[in-house]
Protein backbone atom coordinates (compact mmCIF):
# COMPACT_ATOMS: atom_id res chain seq x y z
CA UNK A 1 0.00 0.00 0.00
CA UNK A 2 1.12 3.56 -0.52
CA UNK A 3 0.60 4.78 2.99
CA UNK A 4 0.75 2.05 5.63
CA UNK A 5 -0.55 3.29 8.92
CA UNK A 6 1.54 2.95 12.04
CA UNK A 7 0.89 -0.27 13.91
CA UNK A 8 -1.29 0.38 16.93
CA UNK A 9 0.01 -2.62 18.85
CA UNK A 10 -1.77 -5.12 21.07
CA UNK A 11 -5.28 -6.24 20.25
CA UNK A 12 -6.62 -2.73 19.72
CA UNK A 13 -7.17 -3.23 15.96
CA UNK A 14 -9.76 -5.88 16.85
CA UNK A 15 -11.93 -3.04 18.17
CA UNK A 16 -12.53 -2.10 14.54
CA UNK A 17 -14.60 -5.28 14.27
CA UNK A 18 -17.16 -4.12 16.85
CA UNK A 19 -19.34 -2.25 14.27
CA UNK A 20 -19.51 -5.45 12.24
CA UNK A 21 -20.42 -7.62 15.25
CA UNK A 22 -22.88 -5.31 17.03
CA UNK A 23 -25.79 -5.72 14.53
CA UNK A 24 -25.86 -9.41 15.46
CA UNK A 25 -25.93 -8.96 19.22
CA UNK A 26 -28.70 -11.56 19.61
CA UNK A 27 -26.49 -14.27 18.08
CA UNK A 28 -23.60 -13.06 20.23
CA UNK A 29 -25.76 -13.16 23.37
CA UNK A 30 -26.93 -16.69 22.58
CA UNK A 31 -23.32 -17.79 22.06
CA UNK A 32 -22.21 -16.22 25.35
CA UNK A 33 -25.11 -17.84 27.22
CA UNK A 34 -24.24 -21.25 25.80
CA UNK A 35 -20.59 -20.65 26.66
CA UNK A 36 -21.45 -19.75 30.27
CA UNK A 37 -23.58 -22.88 30.68
CA UNK A 38 -20.86 -25.13 29.24
CA UNK A 39 -18.16 -23.59 31.43
CA UNK A 40 -20.37 -23.87 34.53
CA UNK A 41 -21.03 -27.53 33.78
CA UNK A 42 -17.29 -28.09 33.48
CA UNK A 43 -16.67 -26.43 36.87
CA UNK A 44 -19.27 -28.65 38.53
CA UNK A 45 -17.42 -31.88 37.69
CA UNK A 46 -14.63 -31.57 40.33
CA UNK A 47 -17.29 -31.11 43.05
CA UNK A 48 -18.82 -34.43 42.04
CA UNK A 49 -15.44 -36.13 42.16
CA UNK A 50 -14.82 -34.80 45.69
CA UNK A 51 -18.17 -36.13 46.90
CA UNK A 52 -17.46 -39.54 45.40
CA UNK A 53 -14.03 -39.82 47.01
CA UNK A 54 -15.08 -38.54 50.43
CA UNK A 55 -18.21 -40.73 50.57
CA UNK A 56 -16.25 -43.73 49.31
CA UNK A 57 -17.56 -46.84 47.57
CA UNK A 58 -19.00 -48.65 50.60
CA UNK A 59 -22.07 -50.86 50.05
CA UNK A 60 -24.17 -48.71 52.38
CA UNK A 61 -23.57 -45.70 50.08
CA UNK A 62 -24.88 -47.48 46.94
CA UNK A 63 -27.92 -45.21 46.69
CA UNK A 64 -25.73 -42.10 46.85
CA UNK A 65 -23.42 -43.53 44.21
CA UNK A 66 -26.34 -44.18 41.84
CA UNK A 67 -27.59 -40.63 42.31
CA UNK A 68 -24.08 -39.32 41.84
CA UNK A 69 -23.61 -41.01 38.48
CA UNK A 70 -27.09 -39.95 37.28
CA UNK A 71 -26.29 -36.36 38.17
CA UNK A 72 -22.90 -36.69 36.54
CA UNK A 73 -24.54 -37.94 33.33
CA UNK A 74 -27.04 -35.06 33.45
CA UNK A 75 -24.14 -32.60 33.73
CA UNK A 76 -22.45 -34.31 30.78
CA UNK A 77 -25.64 -33.96 28.70
CA UNK A 78 -25.90 -30.29 29.62
CA UNK A 79 -22.23 -29.80 28.71
CA UNK A 80 -22.71 -31.50 25.33
CA UNK A 81 -25.79 -29.45 24.41
CA UNK A 82 -24.26 -26.17 25.54
CA UNK A 83 -20.99 -26.85 23.68
CA UNK A 84 -22.88 -27.68 20.47
CA UNK A 85 -24.98 -24.52 20.81
CA UNK A 86 -21.88 -22.44 21.43
CA UNK A 87 -20.21 -23.82 18.32
CA UNK A 88 -23.29 -23.20 16.16
CA UNK A 89 -23.86 -19.61 17.23
CA UNK A 90 -20.19 -18.64 17.21
CA UNK A 91 -19.52 -20.21 13.79
CA UNK A 92 -22.63 -18.54 12.39
CA UNK A 93 -21.55 -15.19 13.79
CA UNK A 94 -18.08 -15.58 12.29
CA UNK A 95 -19.42 -16.39 8.83
CA UNK A 96 -21.88 -13.48 8.92
CA UNK A 97 -19.37 -10.90 10.12
CA UNK A 98 -16.69 -11.92 7.62
CA UNK A 99 -19.22 -11.83 4.77
CA UNK A 100 -20.13 -8.26 5.77
CA UNK A 101 -16.46 -7.25 6.05
CA UNK A 102 -15.65 -8.64 2.61
CA UNK A 103 -18.65 -6.92 1.06
CA UNK A 104 -17.87 -3.56 2.67
CA UNK A 105 -14.16 -3.66 1.83
CA UNK A 106 -14.89 -4.60 -1.78
CA UNK A 107 -17.57 -1.91 -2.12
CA UNK A 108 -15.09 0.63 -0.77
CA UNK A 109 -12.19 -0.46 -2.97
CA UNK A 110 -14.27 -0.69 -6.17
CA UNK A 111 -15.18 2.98 -5.70
CA UNK A 112 -11.58 4.15 -5.34
CA UNK A 113 -10.19 6.41 -8.04
CA UNK A 114 -7.69 4.99 -10.58
CA UNK A 115 -4.95 6.89 -8.77
CA UNK A 116 -5.29 4.43 -5.88
CA UNK A 117 -4.59 1.49 -8.21
CA UNK A 118 -1.56 3.22 -9.71
CA UNK A 119 0.32 2.51 -6.50
CA UNK A 120 -1.63 -0.47 -5.09
CA UNK A 121 -1.32 -3.92 -6.59
CA UNK A 122 -4.54 -5.81 -7.20
CA UNK A 123 -3.04 -8.97 -5.69
CA UNK A 124 -2.44 -7.07 -2.46
CA UNK A 125 -6.10 -6.09 -2.27
CA UNK A 126 -7.24 -9.64 -3.08
CA UNK A 127 -4.98 -11.04 -0.35
CA UNK A 128 -6.58 -8.77 2.19
CA UNK A 129 -10.06 -9.68 0.97
CA UNK A 130 -9.39 -13.41 1.26
CA UNK A 131 -6.50 -14.39 3.54
CA UNK A 132 -6.93 -11.62 6.11
CA UNK A 133 -10.69 -12.05 6.35
CA UNK A 134 -10.21 -15.80 6.77
CA UNK A 135 -8.02 -15.11 9.81
CA UNK A 136 -10.70 -12.88 11.27
CA UNK A 137 -13.31 -15.54 10.57
CA UNK A 138 -11.17 -18.03 12.49
CA UNK A 139 -10.97 -15.69 15.47
CA UNK A 140 -14.66 -14.72 15.60
CA UNK A 141 -15.84 -18.20 14.73
CA UNK A 142 -13.56 -20.12 17.07
CA UNK A 143 -10.66 -18.44 18.85
CA UNK A 144 -12.65 -15.66 20.50
CA UNK A 145 -15.14 -18.09 22.04
CA UNK A 146 -12.30 -20.36 23.19
CA UNK A 147 -10.61 -17.36 24.76
CA UNK A 148 -13.81 -16.42 26.61
CA UNK A 149 -14.35 -20.03 27.64
CA UNK A 150 -10.82 -20.32 29.00
CA UNK A 151 -11.15 -16.96 30.73
CA UNK A 152 -14.40 -18.13 32.34
CA UNK A 153 -12.74 -21.38 33.45
CA UNK A 154 -9.72 -19.42 34.69
CA UNK A 155 -11.82 -17.12 36.88
CA UNK A 156 -14.21 -19.87 38.01
CA UNK A 157 -11.44 -22.36 38.63
CA UNK A 158 -9.43 -19.80 40.60
CA UNK A 159 -12.48 -18.98 42.74
CA UNK A 160 -13.08 -22.67 43.48
CA UNK A 161 -9.39 -23.19 44.26
CA UNK A 162 -9.58 -20.41 46.83
CA UNK A 163 -12.70 -21.95 48.39
CA UNK A 164 -11.09 -25.39 48.50
CA UNK A 165 -7.72 -24.38 49.99
CA UNK A 166 -6.72 -20.72 50.42
CA UNK A 167 -3.22 -21.72 51.50
CA UNK A 168 -2.42 -23.75 48.38
CA UNK A 169 -4.06 -21.09 46.19
CA UNK A 170 -1.66 -18.53 47.66
CA UNK A 171 1.28 -20.49 46.28
CA UNK A 172 -0.35 -20.44 42.83
CA UNK A 173 -0.85 -16.67 42.99
CA UNK A 174 2.88 -16.21 43.60
CA UNK A 175 3.61 -18.07 40.34
CA UNK A 176 1.13 -16.11 38.17
CA UNK A 177 3.53 -13.27 37.19
CA UNK A 178 6.09 -15.86 36.11
CA UNK A 179 3.53 -17.27 33.66
CA UNK A 180 1.89 -14.04 32.48
CA UNK A 181 5.09 -12.11 31.70
CA UNK A 182 6.25 -14.48 28.89
CA UNK A 183 2.75 -14.38 27.36
CA UNK A 184 2.88 -10.58 27.11
CA UNK A 185 6.45 -10.39 25.81
CA UNK A 186 6.16 -13.22 23.30
CA UNK A 187 2.67 -12.08 22.27
CA UNK A 188 4.03 -8.77 21.01
CA UNK A 189 6.67 -10.60 19.03
CA UNK A 190 4.05 -12.95 17.55
CA UNK A 191 1.91 -10.01 16.44
CA UNK A 192 4.78 -8.28 14.65
CA UNK A 193 5.71 -11.51 12.88
CA UNK A 194 2.06 -12.20 12.02
CA UNK A 195 1.78 -8.81 10.34
CA UNK A 196 4.98 -9.41 8.41
CA UNK A 197 3.76 -12.88 7.44
CA UNK A 198 0.52 -11.48 6.03
CA UNK A 199 2.40 -8.82 4.07
CA UNK A 200 4.71 -11.35 2.46
CA UNK A 201 1.76 -13.62 1.67
CA UNK A 202 0.06 -10.69 -0.03
CA UNK A 203 3.20 -10.19 -2.12
CA UNK A 204 2.96 -13.75 -3.40
CA UNK A 205 -0.68 -13.19 -4.36
CA UNK A 206 0.26 -10.01 -6.19
CA UNK A 207 3.02 -11.76 -8.14
CA UNK A 208 0.74 -14.66 -9.07
CA UNK A 209 -2.15 -12.40 -10.07
CA UNK A 210 0.06 -10.21 -12.23
CA UNK A 211 1.61 -13.09 -14.19
CA UNK A 212 -1.56 -15.17 -14.53
CA UNK A 213 -3.37 -12.17 -16.00
CA UNK A 214 -0.60 -11.92 -18.58
CA UNK A 215 0.01 -15.63 -19.11
CA UNK A 216 0.08 -15.36 -22.90
CA UNK A 217 2.79 -12.70 -22.76
CA UNK A 218 4.76 -14.81 -20.29
CA UNK A 219 4.55 -17.85 -22.57
CA UNK A 220 5.23 -15.83 -25.73
CA UNK A 221 8.53 -14.67 -24.23
CA UNK A 222 9.18 -18.18 -22.84
CA UNK A 223 9.49 -16.79 -19.32
CA UNK A 224 7.58 -19.59 -17.60
CA UNK A 225 10.64 -20.76 -15.68
CA UNK A 226 11.66 -17.20 -14.84
CA UNK A 227 8.22 -16.35 -13.44
CA UNK A 228 8.05 -19.69 -11.62
CA UNK A 229 11.38 -18.89 -9.94
CA UNK A 230 10.20 -15.37 -9.07
CA UNK A 231 7.02 -16.74 -7.50
CA UNK A 232 8.98 -19.47 -5.71
CA UNK A 233 11.26 -16.79 -4.22
CA UNK A 234 8.24 -14.83 -2.99
CA UNK A 235 6.76 -18.01 -1.53
CA UNK A 236 10.07 -18.79 0.18
CA UNK A 237 10.17 -15.34 1.77
CA UNK A 238 6.60 -15.84 3.02
CA UNK A 239 7.53 -19.31 4.31
CA UNK A 240 10.58 -18.07 6.20
CA UNK A 241 8.58 -15.27 7.80
CA UNK A 242 5.81 -17.69 8.76
CA UNK A 243 8.44 -20.07 10.14
CA UNK A 244 9.70 -17.36 12.48
CA UNK A 245 6.15 -16.74 13.67
CA UNK A 246 5.53 -20.46 14.20
CA UNK A 247 8.80 -20.81 16.11
CA UNK A 248 7.99 -17.96 18.48
CA UNK A 249 4.48 -19.31 19.08
CA UNK A 250 5.89 -22.78 19.73
CA UNK A 251 8.37 -21.41 22.28
CA UNK A 252 5.58 -19.40 23.90
CA UNK A 253 3.32 -22.46 24.19
CA UNK A 254 6.07 -24.71 25.55
CA UNK A 255 7.23 -22.12 28.06
CA UNK A 256 3.74 -21.45 29.41
CA UNK A 257 2.88 -25.15 29.74
CA UNK A 258 6.20 -25.85 31.46
CA UNK A 259 5.78 -23.01 33.93
CA UNK A 260 2.13 -23.76 34.63
CA UNK A 261 2.49 -27.47 35.19
CA UNK A 262 5.75 -26.98 37.11
CA UNK A 263 3.88 -24.71 39.50
CA UNK A 264 1.02 -27.23 39.77
CA UNK A 265 3.39 -30.10 40.61
CA UNK A 266 4.91 -27.97 43.35
CA UNK A 267 1.48 -27.10 44.75
CA UNK A 268 0.33 -30.73 44.62
CA UNK A 269 3.41 -31.81 46.52
CA UNK A 270 2.47 -29.36 49.23
CA UNK A 271 -1.15 -30.59 49.08
CA UNK A 272 -0.09 -34.22 49.53
CA UNK A 273 1.73 -33.27 52.74
CA UNK A 274 -1.40 -31.36 53.88
CA UNK A 275 -3.46 -34.56 53.47
CA UNK A 276 -0.88 -36.53 55.43
CA UNK A 277 -1.10 -33.90 58.20
CA UNK A 278 -4.97 -34.09 58.15
CA UNK A 279 -5.29 -30.45 57.06
CA UNK A 280 -7.11 -31.57 53.85
CA UNK A 281 -9.29 -34.56 52.98
CA UNK A 282 -8.46 -36.78 50.02
CA UNK A 283 -11.62 -35.52 48.28
CA UNK A 284 -10.60 -31.90 48.79
CA UNK A 285 -7.16 -32.56 47.37
CA UNK A 286 -8.69 -34.35 44.37
CA UNK A 287 -11.05 -31.42 43.88
CA UNK A 288 -8.12 -29.02 44.13
CA UNK A 289 -6.13 -31.09 41.63
CA UNK A 290 -8.96 -31.07 39.09
CA UNK A 291 -9.49 -27.34 39.44
CA UNK A 292 -5.76 -26.82 39.13
CA UNK A 293 -5.74 -28.88 35.93
CA UNK A 294 -8.67 -26.84 34.60
CA UNK A 295 -6.84 -23.67 35.55
CA UNK A 296 -3.64 -24.84 33.86
CA UNK A 297 -5.53 -25.88 30.75
CA UNK A 298 -7.25 -22.50 30.65
CA UNK A 299 -3.95 -20.64 30.94
CA UNK A 300 -2.36 -22.84 28.27
CA UNK A 301 -5.40 -22.34 26.03
CA UNK A 302 -5.27 -18.59 26.53
CA UNK A 303 -1.60 -18.53 25.58
CA UNK A 304 -2.39 -20.48 22.41
CA UNK A 305 -5.36 -18.29 21.53
CA UNK A 306 -3.38 -15.16 22.35
CA UNK A 307 -1.09 -15.84 19.42
CA UNK A 308 -4.09 -16.30 17.11
CA UNK A 309 -5.66 -13.08 18.39
CA UNK A 310 -2.41 -11.25 17.72
CA UNK A 311 -2.38 -12.63 14.19
CA UNK A 312 -6.00 -11.58 13.65
CA UNK A 313 -5.22 -8.13 15.02
CA UNK A 314 -2.65 -7.70 12.27
CA UNK A 315 -5.21 -8.83 9.69
CA UNK A 316 -7.84 -6.43 11.06
CA UNK A 317 -5.32 -3.61 10.89
CA UNK A 318 -4.57 -4.36 7.24
CA UNK A 319 -8.28 -4.42 6.36
CA UNK A 320 -8.84 -1.18 8.24
CA UNK A 321 -6.10 0.41 6.15
CA UNK A 322 -8.12 -0.40 3.04
CA UNK A 323 -11.31 0.98 4.56
CA UNK A 324 -9.48 4.10 5.72
CA UNK A 325 -8.01 4.80 2.26
CA UNK A 326 -9.70 7.85 0.77
CA UNK A 327 -10.49 8.26 -2.90
CA UNK A 328 -9.13 11.41 -4.48
CA UNK A 329 -12.35 11.66 -6.50
CA UNK A 330 -15.40 12.38 -4.38
CA UNK A 331 -18.82 13.89 -4.90
CA UNK A 332 -19.21 17.50 -3.71
CA UNK A 333 -21.27 18.19 -0.60
CA UNK A 334 -23.94 19.85 -2.74
CA UNK A 335 -23.67 18.40 -6.24
CA UNK A 336 -25.15 20.23 -9.17
CA UNK A 337 -27.32 18.67 -11.85
CA UNK A 338 -26.86 18.88 -15.60
CA UNK A 339 -29.38 20.80 -17.68
CA UNK A 340 -31.70 18.49 -19.61
CA UNK A 341 -31.48 17.29 -22.23
CA UNK A 342 -27.70 16.86 -22.23
CA UNK A 343 -26.47 17.86 -25.69
CA UNK A 344 -22.76 17.21 -25.11
CA UNK A 345 -21.07 20.62 -25.01
CA UNK A 346 -17.52 20.06 -23.66
CA UNK A 347 -14.86 22.57 -22.72
CA UNK A 348 -11.34 22.14 -21.33
CA UNK A 349 -10.07 25.42 -19.89
CA UNK A 350 -6.27 25.63 -19.44
CA UNK A 351 -6.02 22.21 -17.85
CA UNK A 352 -2.72 21.03 -16.36
CA UNK A 353 -2.43 17.53 -14.95
CA UNK A 354 0.26 15.23 -13.51
CA UNK A 355 -0.36 11.54 -12.83
CA UNK A 356 0.22 10.63 -9.15
CA UNK A 357 2.89 8.10 -10.14
CA UNK A 358 4.67 10.70 -12.31
CA UNK A 359 4.43 13.97 -10.37
CA UNK A 360 7.34 15.59 -12.24
CA UNK A 361 5.88 15.08 -15.72
CA UNK A 362 2.88 17.05 -17.00
CA UNK A 363 0.57 14.79 -18.99
CA UNK A 364 -1.43 17.87 -19.95
CA UNK A 365 0.05 21.38 -19.86
CA UNK A 366 -2.31 24.32 -20.26
CA UNK A 367 -4.63 22.22 -22.45
CA UNK A 368 -7.71 24.02 -23.80
CA UNK A 369 -10.36 22.59 -26.12
CA UNK A 370 -13.99 23.35 -26.86
CA UNK A 371 -16.25 20.77 -28.49
CA UNK A 372 -19.67 21.82 -29.75
CA UNK A 373 -22.76 19.62 -29.25
CA UNK A 374 -22.95 16.94 -31.91
CA UNK A 375 -19.40 17.62 -33.16
CA UNK A 376 -16.94 14.82 -33.87
CA UNK A 377 -13.40 15.71 -32.86
CA UNK A 378 -10.36 13.48 -33.34
CA UNK A 379 -7.27 13.68 -31.13
CA UNK A 380 -4.05 12.71 -32.86
CA UNK A 381 -0.39 12.86 -31.93
CA UNK A 382 2.52 10.68 -30.91
CA UNK A 383 2.39 8.34 -27.94
CA UNK A 384 2.56 10.27 -24.68
CA UNK A 385 0.99 13.37 -26.18
CA UNK A 386 -1.86 13.27 -23.63
CA UNK A 387 -4.72 11.94 -25.76
CA UNK A 388 -5.83 9.22 -23.35
CA UNK A 389 -5.40 11.63 -20.45
CA UNK A 390 -8.09 13.82 -22.01
CA UNK A 391 -10.49 10.87 -21.76
CA UNK A 392 -9.36 10.05 -18.20
CA UNK A 393 -10.02 13.61 -17.02
CA UNK A 394 -13.33 13.94 -18.88
CA UNK A 395 -14.55 10.79 -17.11
CA UNK A 396 -13.21 12.35 -13.90
CA UNK A 397 -11.01 9.44 -13.02
CA UNK A 398 -8.59 12.17 -11.94
CA UNK A 399 -8.92 15.87 -11.14
CA UNK A 400 -6.63 18.37 -12.91
CA UNK A 401 -4.00 20.21 -10.92
CA UNK A 402 -5.00 23.45 -12.62
CA UNK A 403 -7.85 24.50 -14.88
CA UNK A 404 -11.42 23.28 -15.24
CA UNK A 405 -13.48 20.95 -17.42
CA UNK A 406 -17.08 21.74 -18.27
CA UNK A 407 -19.99 19.66 -19.57
CA UNK A 408 -23.03 21.67 -20.60
CA UNK A 409 -21.40 24.66 -18.93
CA UNK A 410 -21.18 22.90 -15.55
CA UNK A 411 -17.79 22.21 -13.97
CA UNK A 412 -17.62 18.42 -13.78
CA UNK A 413 -16.01 18.70 -10.33
CA UNK A 414 -19.40 20.00 -9.12
CA UNK A 415 -21.22 16.87 -10.35
CA UNK A 416 -21.55 13.46 -8.75
CA UNK A 417 -19.07 11.26 -10.63
CA UNK A 418 -21.82 8.72 -11.36
CA UNK A 419 -24.10 11.43 -12.84
CA UNK A 420 -21.25 12.59 -15.09
CA UNK A 421 -20.27 9.12 -16.27
CA UNK A 422 -23.85 8.18 -17.13
CA UNK A 423 -23.64 10.78 -19.89
CA UNK A 424 -20.51 9.26 -21.44
CA UNK A 425 -20.12 6.06 -23.42
CA UNK A 426 -16.70 4.64 -24.16
CA UNK A 427 -15.13 2.07 -26.48
CA UNK A 428 -11.63 1.50 -25.09
CA UNK A 429 -8.65 0.38 -27.10
CA UNK A 430 -8.14 -2.62 -24.81
CA UNK A 431 -11.54 -4.23 -24.46
CA UNK A 432 -12.60 -5.66 -21.12
CA UNK A 433 -14.66 -8.84 -21.42
CA UNK A 434 -16.07 -10.28 -18.21
CA UNK A 435 -16.17 -14.01 -17.50
CA UNK A 436 -19.87 -14.23 -18.37
CA UNK A 437 -21.98 -14.85 -21.46
CA UNK A 438 -22.27 -12.46 -24.39
CA UNK A 439 -25.71 -11.26 -23.33
CA UNK A 440 -24.41 -10.14 -19.92
CA UNK A 441 -21.29 -8.54 -21.42
CA UNK A 442 -23.29 -6.38 -23.83
CA UNK A 443 -25.96 -5.61 -21.21
CA UNK A 444 -23.18 -4.20 -19.03
CA UNK A 445 -23.76 -0.99 -20.97
CA UNK A 446 -27.31 -0.81 -19.57
CA UNK A 447 -28.20 -3.63 -17.14
CA UNK A 448 -31.93 -2.94 -17.32
CA UNK A 449 -32.04 -3.41 -21.11
CA UNK A 450 -34.24 -6.16 -22.51
CA UNK A 451 -32.98 -9.03 -24.63
CA UNK A 452 -34.31 -7.44 -27.81
CA UNK A 453 -32.41 -4.21 -27.10
CA UNK A 454 -29.21 -6.14 -26.46
CA UNK A 455 -29.54 -8.00 -29.74
CA UNK A 456 -30.28 -4.76 -31.59
CA UNK A 457 -27.09 -3.23 -30.20
CA UNK A 458 -25.14 -6.34 -31.22
CA UNK A 459 -26.55 -6.12 -34.74
CA UNK A 460 -25.60 -2.45 -35.00
CA UNK A 461 -22.05 -3.35 -33.95
CA UNK A 462 -22.01 -6.32 -36.35
CA UNK A 463 -21.45 -8.65 -33.40
CA UNK A 464 -24.54 -10.73 -34.14
CA UNK A 465 -22.91 -12.45 -37.12
CA UNK A 466 -20.43 -14.33 -34.91
CA UNK A 467 -22.59 -14.57 -31.79
CA UNK A 468 -25.35 -16.38 -33.67
CA UNK A 469 -22.81 -19.01 -34.71
CA UNK A 470 -21.82 -19.74 -31.09
CA UNK A 471 -23.08 -23.04 -29.59
CA UNK A 472 -25.49 -21.25 -27.23
CA UNK A 473 -25.86 -18.01 -29.15
CA UNK A 474 -25.94 -14.93 -26.95
CA UNK A 475 -25.78 -17.11 -23.85
CA UNK A 476 -22.40 -18.60 -24.76
CA UNK A 477 -19.79 -18.22 -22.03
CA UNK A 478 -16.97 -16.06 -23.40
CA UNK A 479 -14.22 -17.22 -21.02
CA UNK A 480 -12.09 -15.24 -18.62
CA UNK A 481 -11.10 -11.93 -20.24
CA UNK A 482 -12.88 -13.10 -23.41
CA UNK A 483 -10.27 -15.70 -24.35
CA UNK A 484 -12.81 -17.49 -26.58
CA UNK A 485 -13.11 -14.46 -28.85
CA UNK A 486 -10.70 -12.92 -31.34
CA UNK A 487 -9.51 -9.36 -30.80
CA UNK A 488 -11.90 -8.02 -33.41
CA UNK A 489 -14.84 -9.89 -31.88
CA UNK A 490 -14.00 -8.51 -28.45
CA UNK A 491 -13.93 -5.02 -29.91
CA UNK A 492 -17.37 -5.45 -31.44
CA UNK A 493 -18.73 -6.58 -28.06
CA UNK A 494 -17.36 -3.33 -26.60
CA UNK A 495 -18.96 -1.30 -29.40
CA UNK A 496 -22.30 -3.02 -28.84
CA UNK A 497 -21.99 -2.20 -25.12
CA UNK A 498 -21.46 1.49 -25.91
CA UNK A 499 -24.32 1.52 -28.43
CA UNK A 500 -26.65 0.04 -25.81
CA UNK A 501 -25.69 2.71 -23.26
CA UNK A 502 -26.76 5.38 -25.78
CA UNK A 503 -25.02 8.31 -24.06
CA UNK A 504 -24.96 11.87 -25.47
CA UNK A 505 -21.13 11.88 -25.34
CA UNK A 506 -19.10 9.08 -26.92
CA UNK A 507 -15.40 8.39 -26.45
CA UNK A 508 -13.75 6.14 -29.02
CA UNK A 509 -10.20 5.04 -28.31
CA UNK A 510 -9.04 3.36 -31.53
CA UNK A 511 -12.42 1.62 -31.66
CA UNK A 512 -11.62 -0.25 -34.88
CA UNK A 513 -7.96 -0.99 -34.22
CA UNK A 514 -8.43 -4.76 -33.85
CA UNK A 515 -10.62 -5.33 -36.90
CA UNK A 516 -9.70 -6.67 -40.29
CA UNK A 517 -10.29 -4.45 -43.31
CA UNK A 518 -13.77 -5.79 -44.14
CA UNK A 519 -15.00 -5.70 -40.53
CA UNK A 520 -13.47 -2.25 -40.06
CA UNK A 521 -15.47 -0.92 -43.00
CA UNK A 522 -18.72 -2.38 -41.67
CA UNK A 523 -18.14 -1.35 -38.07
CA UNK A 524 -17.12 2.13 -39.19
CA UNK A 525 -20.54 2.38 -40.81
CA UNK A 526 -22.14 1.41 -37.52
CA UNK A 527 -20.01 3.95 -35.68
CA UNK A 528 -20.92 6.66 -38.20
CA UNK A 529 -24.57 5.93 -37.42
CA UNK A 530 -23.82 5.86 -33.69
CA UNK A 531 -22.02 9.23 -33.78
CA UNK A 532 -24.93 11.06 -35.40
CA UNK A 533 -26.50 13.73 -33.18
CA UNK A 534 -24.04 13.14 -30.34
CA UNK A 535 -20.72 14.61 -29.31
CA UNK A 536 -17.85 12.27 -30.10
CA UNK A 537 -14.18 12.38 -29.19
CA UNK A 538 -11.98 9.97 -31.11
CA UNK A 539 -8.40 8.97 -30.33
CA UNK A 540 -6.82 7.84 -33.57
CA UNK A 541 -3.40 6.60 -34.58
CA UNK A 542 -4.56 5.48 -38.00
CA UNK A 543 -5.43 8.72 -39.75
CA UNK A 544 -7.46 6.90 -42.40
CA UNK A 545 -10.25 6.40 -39.85
CA UNK A 546 -10.72 10.13 -39.13
CA UNK A 547 -10.60 11.76 -42.56
CA UNK A 548 -14.29 12.69 -42.34
CA UNK A 549 -14.46 14.03 -38.77
CA UNK A 550 -15.51 17.62 -38.19
CA UNK A 551 -12.21 18.63 -36.65
CA UNK A 552 -8.80 17.15 -35.90
CA UNK A 553 -6.83 18.32 -32.86
CA UNK A 554 -3.10 17.64 -32.99
CA UNK A 555 -1.46 17.16 -29.60
CA UNK A 556 2.18 17.04 -28.53
CA UNK A 557 3.59 16.99 -24.99
CA UNK A 558 0.22 17.71 -23.45
CA UNK A 559 -0.56 20.75 -25.60
CA UNK A 560 -2.67 21.53 -28.65
CA UNK A 561 -0.26 22.35 -31.49
CA UNK A 562 -2.70 22.48 -34.41
CA UNK A 563 -6.37 22.11 -35.24
CA UNK A 564 -8.40 21.82 -38.42
CA UNK A 565 -9.63 19.35 -41.02
CA UNK A 566 -7.35 16.81 -42.64
CA UNK A 567 -6.84 18.94 -45.72
CA UNK A 568 -6.18 22.09 -43.72
CA UNK A 569 -3.65 20.43 -41.46
CA UNK A 570 -1.77 18.81 -44.36
CA UNK A 571 -1.42 22.23 -45.98
CA UNK A 572 -0.17 23.79 -42.74
CA UNK A 573 2.76 21.40 -42.50
CA UNK A 574 4.24 20.49 -39.12
CA UNK A 575 3.59 17.43 -36.97
CA UNK A 576 0.33 16.34 -38.64
CA UNK A 577 1.89 16.50 -42.10
CA UNK A 578 4.76 14.30 -40.93
CA UNK A 579 2.31 11.78 -39.47
CA UNK A 580 0.27 11.80 -42.69
CA UNK A 581 3.38 11.29 -44.83
CA UNK A 582 4.41 8.32 -42.67
CA UNK A 583 1.00 6.65 -43.08
CA UNK A 584 -0.11 7.68 -46.56
CA UNK A 585 3.15 8.49 -48.29
CA UNK A 586 4.23 11.94 -49.45
CA UNK A 587 2.09 12.09 -52.58
CA UNK A 588 -1.06 10.76 -50.94
CA UNK A 589 -0.67 13.15 -48.03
Amino acid sequence: MTAIQQSRGGLRPLRDLIPFVSPYWRILAAALAALAVAATATLILPLAVRSMIDLGFARENAAHINQYFLKLFAVACLLALATAARYYFVARLGERVVADIRAQVYAHVIGMSPGFFETTRTGEVLSRLTTDTTLIQSVIGASASLALRNLFLLLGGFTMLTVTSPRLTGFIIVGVPVVVLPIILFGRRVRRLSRASQDTLADTSAVAGETLNAVQVVQAFTHENLEARRFAQAVEVAYNTALQRIGVRAVLTALVILLVFGAIVMVLWLGAHAVLDDRLSAGQLSQFVLYAVLLAGAVGGLSEVWGELQQAAGAAERLQELLAAQSTITAPARPRTLPQPVRGAIRFDRVTFHYPSRPDHAALDGFSLEVRPGETVALVGPSGAGKSTVFQLLLRFYDPRQGHIFLEGVDIAQLRPQDLRRQIGIVPQHTVIFAEDAMSNIAYGRPDAGEAEVKAAAQAALADEFLERQPEGYHTFLGERGVRLSGGQQQRIAIARAILKDSPVMLLDEATSSLDAESERLVQQALDHLMQNRTTLVIAHRLATILKVDRIVVMEQGRVVATGTHEELVKQGGLYTRLAELQFGVQAA
